[in-house]
């Protein structure tokens, strides 16, 4: 293993070691129950399952996520239709996301995540000589994203769709897509992603409190107002860890979605700074890993693609903490409470491994 990827390694157990100490301290109550102890049971699982998933793909060989990505695709399909069958998808506040598995339950749009993208460079390898033509160059891309992400929409999952068709973008940006398409993909996306955007109250709501946050605290939507007064008290060095007050009942999802929150209160900004210093250090060693190949292989794009959406889940989470974008609940990987986001992060990031010891596709060396 050369230097970049024992650094890439060692960058992803850090920030691993880290979730797991934020999680144990953010689920801990105002009395000793048994609480904290289920919650940390419970991300010790996912992390077990999640960082064999990682070894397992990061010893695989680069050809085979090459092979295996229409079968991940279509199993992905099948999942997300599985998951909106009554007695088989489970609604948990107004949503059916989840599968339940003996003893856990699983969220398909999380290996949604992985696939997509998968599926898109195996249609890309396939297709770059009509890459370049408006009509053949777009259609075979679009009807893999226009089969999944309806399927989102319907649990429904705003948050995820989008991510999904950022995701596509990225490998369409990173495949070679010509500018003019998109352009053109742009344009007809903009109202469509308008109309999705006020199509339920409740995000029309999230839309109008994210505004009102930075007009008129007073009237911020509770979770923002108790995530920024959780950051603002931690001050530079924060309360010390387990001491924070805000996640005693006062911030909610604290270990999960608004973990960073408890973060900048017990550990300061030293301690926030710190963790977005250990995600651009694990991008940009992840972008050097990859430096060496073509950049219009199959193992160059997937790579880059699964990478960046880690990394920018990541950069989401904050902005939305920080109240920067309007609000989503979305995890932040390798952070949050475990499961199936966790799984599928850690997944992600053993096979960007894999990918970048393709030997085949090495640039060649100028003479």
């Amino acid at each position: 293993m050369d230097f970049h990827r024992q650094l890439f390694v060692s960058l992803t157990l850090l920030l691993v070691g880290f979730g797991l100490l934020m999680v144990h301290s953010a689920s801990v109550t105002s009395w000793p129950t048994e609480f904290e102890q289920v919650h940390l049971a419970r991300h010790l699982m996912f992390l077990v399952v999640g960082l064999l998933a990682a070894v397992v793909a990061a010893s695989l060989p680069p050809e085979f996520w090459k092979r295996i990505a229409p079968w991940l695709f279509a199993l992905s399909l099948l999942l997300l239709v599985l998951v909106l069958v009554p007695g088989i998808g489970v609604r948990v506040k107004g949503a059916q996301r989840w599968i339940r598995l003996p003893g856990v339950s699983a969220q398909p749009s999380e290996l949604a995540k992985v696939a997509l993208p998968l599926m898109l460079c195996w249609i890309l390898e396939r297709n770059r000589p009509q890459l370049n033509r408006l009509l053949s160059g777009t259609l075979p891309f679009f009807i893999p994203v226009a089969l999944m992400v309806p399927l989102v929409l319907i649990e429904p999952d705003l948050g995820t769709a989008l991510f999904l068709i950022a995701g596509a973008g990225l490998v369409l940006f990173a495949g070679g897509w010509p500018m003019r398409n998109f352009v053109l993909g742009t344009l007809t996306a903009i109202p469509a992603s308008l109309f999705l955007l006020v199509m339920k109250p409740y995000q029309q709501r999230r839309i109008a409190g994210f505004f009102e946050t930075w007009a008129d605290f007073d009237a911020a939507p509770y979770q923002l107002k108790q995530s920024l007064v959780s950051l603002g008290s931690g001050g530079l060095l924060g309360v010390g860890l387990g001491r924070g007050w805000q996640k005693l009942s006062f911030l909610p999802e604290a270990n999960t979605d608004f973990v960073f929150a408890v973060i900048g209160e017990e550990l300061g900004l030293l301690g926030t700074m710190s963790l977005l210093t250990l995600w651009c250090g694990l991008y940009l060693t992840g972008l050097r890993m990859l430096s060496r190949l073509e950049p219009s292989s199959f193992s160059f794009v997937a790579g880059f693609t699964l990478l960046t959406q880690v990394f920018g889940q990541a950069m989401l989470n904050v902005a939305v903490v920080t109240a920067m974008v309007p609000p989503k609940g979305i995890s932040h990987p390798l952070i949050s409470a475990g499961g199936s986001n966790l799984v599928m992060s850690l997944l992600a990031l053993g096979i960007v491994i894999s990918l970048s010891r393709d030997e085949q596709v090495e640039l060649k060396p100028q003479e």
